[in-house]
């Protein structure tokens, strides 16, 4: 009871911290499941009217643009899934020790394999349709596609190691070095 009511405010913030964390990544989670949802549908290149196959199905481009779109919809949906159960969690303390953690790096591990696979899916996009005529293209856009994965991982890496660690690592009571003089 003691615990409790010293660590009330800590609980409130904590709530209010893991319920604008979640609610940020909902938002682009549910954007990536949009557009990636959009693109496996109207397929790049467009159908063949005689048989109604994509145009470029034969092409290895094709292929990757397909796997790595469903990987993004199928990831971004997960990680949604994941911050919608953090958004409706019922926010007990003992939900703070594993449950909240674990919702929250798999959620933010599933957003970053869903942008890394879109960025993979746009790239394979820009291939298809840019690569006959104009080549150039490619070089520019393939640097620029690792730009959004990049700025995720610097901006957002720490917070899922710091995660990670403090969920799974060495507890409080657990031995914390080996060295003698530290």
């Amino acid at each position: 009871m003691v615990f409790t009511e010293e660590h009330k405010i800590l609980k409130e913030e904590g709530e209010k911290w893991m319920k604008d964390t979640s609610n940020s990544c909902t938002i682009a989670a549910a954007l990536i499941a949009t557009v990636m949802f959009a693109a496996a549908i109207t397929v790049p290149g467009g159908n063949d009217n005689s048989n109604g196959f994509p145009i470029f199905s034969g092409s290895s481009a094709f292929i990757i643009f397909a796997i790595s779109d469903a990987v993004s919809l199928f990831t971004s949906a997960t990680s949604l899934l994941m911050f919608l159960a953090i958004q409706t969690s019922r926010y007990a303390e003992e939900d703070f020790l594993y449950v909240l953690p674990k919702r929250l790096i798999i959620g933010l591990g599933t957003l970053f394999l869903s942008i890394s696979s879109m960025m993979v899916a746009f790239s394979a996009t820009v291939y298809l349709v840019f690569a006959r005529k104009e080549a150039w293209v490619l070089i520019p856009v393939g640097a620029l596609a690792c730009l959004p994965v990049t700025s995720f991982v610097l901006l957002q890496f720490p917070l899922f190691l710091d995660l990670v660690y403090s969920t799974y690592g060495p507890g409080i009571f657990g031995k914390q070095s080996n060295r003698p003089f530290y």
